[in-house]
């Protein structure tokens, strides 16, 4: 099933244009990753996604019954505020049952089932502001998926997290990824490439590779500038610089 497709989709900021007639089509099952230097157009084809721009050109078609859960690069929340872990869950369901509506039990025990998914079941009651890095990632991936998603989008989850976290984060994408199709976002193939199933590199224009195996030489064909680190025998070198 198509969950999300976009048809030769343009878009740019003033006169400067940041994606060129970019084809992808996202579907159950998948598990993508997207990758790309920075200012390539990764974001920007996130939001254009989320409704949050309008294409200069193009198609954006989302499946009626697609339901999207959202994890965004950075998070505009006051860790001063006195919210419990539980509270910022049952928080994602707003946009289903309206901001008057009350919480009730069965919502409380849909939030905690996600905690428990998440691996913060124990640590329900506490304020979000006791956190580390890496747990309030996890509570915020429970934002995200409280609403049953179809598709999960997560821009650059590991930013503000240690390495420890991240290999406990993709972990938890691998078993999240068995029910709910994803689109993760990120610059560091080399962290992605054990987890996803297939590539979209973006630099303006979007490359889809249907594999997670991916080499230098499909990255330079892609036009796609971006550092492959990896270990065993593939060599590690910095691709030149590529026009979009």
């Amino acid at each position: 099933m198509n969950l999300v497709e976009l048809k030769s989709v343009s878009f740019g900021y003033r006169d400067e244009p940041v994606i060129d007639q970019v084809d992808l089509v996202i579907r159950s099952g998948d598990f993508i990753g997207m990758i790309g230097p920075n200012g390539g157009g990764k974001s920007t084809i996130i939001r254009i996604i989320m409704g949050l721009l309008e294409p200069w050109s193009g198609e954006v078609i989302i499946s009626k019954e697609t339901n999207i859960g959202y994890l965004p690069q950075t998070h505009n929340f006051d860790n001063r505020y006195p919210i419990s872990v539980l509270e910022v869950v049952l928080s994602g369901l707003l946009k289903v049952h309206g901001i008057t509506t009350r919480v009730n039990k069965k919502d409380k025990q849909k939030a905690l089932g996600v905690l428990e998914k998440v691996g913060m079941a124990d640590l329900a009651k506490r304020s979000i502001g006791d956190l580390s890095g890496g747990q309030m990632q996890r509570v915020f991936i429970g934002r995200a998926l409280i609403s049953s998603p179809q598709l999960l989008i997560l821009d650059e989850p590991v930013t503000y997290v240690d390495n420890r976290f991240e290999q406990e984060l993709y972990n938890l994408l691998e078993i999240i990824s068995r029910e709910t199709a994803i689109l993760l976002v990120s610059h560091d193939i080399g962290q992605i490439v054990s987890s996803v199933r297939t590539i979209a590199c973006v630099n303006r224009h979007l490359h889809y590779h249907p594999s997670n195996q991916i080499t230098e030489e499909i990255l330079e064909s892609y036009n796609c500038p971006i550092d492959l680190i990896t270990h065993g025998h593939v060599p590690h070198r910095v691709l030149h610089t590529h026009l979009p």
